[in-house]
């Protein structure tokens, strides 16, 4: 996520092609993508279509500031912006509310705890996100594992909060020389991470809201690229795969990041741009049939199912790149929802129980007159 008005924007991929996906994609679109009957419990805590949004509690920029209390109701689930540790290894978590010399109607943290119950009496789901753009989280000994876990722990349990998302950017994640298979990561800030957040779930139980906003590079890139490979790729390529196959059963909603991205190869082996309804009609159908990860179709990333998934966009065209207006949200949605209204790219199946959206963010929302969010509602048909 940005925390200023122009993000940056990650270049340089190579353009080398995996091997032709083909039949394989109905092969494995039906693969783990049925939900367990305790994922199924949780997801149906949350509204059929949801909307989520991140609410920047910790700074303030060119949206302004917005306090907890005048979130507007449409938002379903709410990530506080941002939790950062006190150093990229350290695994010690804080969260602040804005100083107020920086936002000078922030409320007070009686005012900010109310404010979360009252969300949450009203069905939402208010959440700590973890990392951010300048939040570098690298859990790279079992001794931070254990402090991310006691720190994020006393995040939650401060302010009463529903659960945690997972917005690891930058160098947080990174697969080492040899770490090849998903399925089996090596990688200490991997393998670290995942048993994090494993420990928090079995802590808070059934009712802990989990949730991932990766970027491309290091999910839907892995079609082409994974770790570094033998001639010294990036290592960040596709090294959220592990986390998010290791806790898929875990997991309430990954909404990649589809914006701030390169060209990315999608299942048709064309490289896709932001900026329009396809790039995300792309993006969102390789995690909802699968993908050969690395272009080996004996290494396949089974698919998601549909209520785990929201499509992540920019609120406005100040929030970050690949901002597209309502009418192309509207054709994304349409087209893999109801199979109409495609363009160039077909995607493998039709999925109407696709959970929602999300945006970066709810203050630039605001500050686009809430374009995004009334667009949303009026889609689906909701009330505010």
């Amino acid at each position: 996520m940005a925390l200023v008005s122009r993000p940056r924007v990650r270049r340089g991929w190579s353009r080398s092609s995996p091997r032709p996906f083909g039949a394989l994609v109905l092969a494995v679109a039906g693969l783990l993508a049925v939900q367990s009957p305790q994922a199924a419990a949780e997801s149906s805590a949350l509204p059929a279509h949801t909307l989520v949004g991140y609410l920047h509690t910790s700074f303030a920029n060119g949206s302004g500031y917005t306090r907890l209390a005048d979130t507007p109701a449409s938002w379903d689930i709410i990530d506080l912006a941002f939790g950062e540790p006190t150093s990229a290894t350290s695994g010690d978590i804080r969260f602040g509310l804005c100083p107020r010399s920086e936002c000078p109607n922030v409320e007070t943290k009686d005012e900010f705890k109310a404010a979360v119950k009252a969300k949450q009496a009203q069905g939402k789901k208010v959440l700590i996100s973890i990392g951010g753009q300048n939040g570098q989280v690298q859990l790279t000994t079992t001794r931070a594992r254990d402090t991310f876990v006691s720190s994020v722990s006393a995040i939650i349990d401060e302010y009463g909060l529903d659960g945690l998302d997972i917005d690891f950017e930058g160098h947080s994640l990174s697969l080492g020389a040899g770490d090849t298979d998903f399925k089996n990561p090596k990688s200490p800030v991997i393998v670290n991470l995942i048993s994090a957040v494993k420990t928090l779930k079995a802590k808070y139980g059934s009712g802990f809201t989990l949730t991932m906003a990766p970027e491309t590079f290091f999910v839907q890139l892995g079609y082409q690229h994974y770790g570094p490979g033998q001639w010294g790729g990036d290592p960040r390529a596709g090294a959220y795969l592990p986390v998010i196959h290791a806790l898929r059963d875990d997991l309430t909603l990954l909404h990649v990041q589809d914006y701030n991205s390169g060209p990315v190869m999608g299942l048709d082996n064309q490289y896709h741009q932001m900026g329009g309804a396809d790039f995300h009609i792309a993006m969102t159908d390789m995690l909802l049939t699968g993908f050969p990860v690395k272009g080996n179709t004996a290494n396949v990333f089974p698919p998601l199912p549909p209520e785990k998934i929201a499509i992540g966009m920019p609120a406005s065209p100040q929030a970050g790149n690949g901002h597209v207006p309502p009418a192309e949200v509207n054709k994304a949605l349409d087209c893999l929802t109801k199979n109409t209204n495609c363009g160039s790219y077909k995607p493998h199946g039709k999925w109407p129980a696709l959970r929602g959206l999300m945006t970066w963010s709810i203050n630039w929302d605001r500050f686009n007159n809430r374009e995004f969010s009334k667009n949303f509602d009026a889609y689906f048909g909701r009330a505010t």
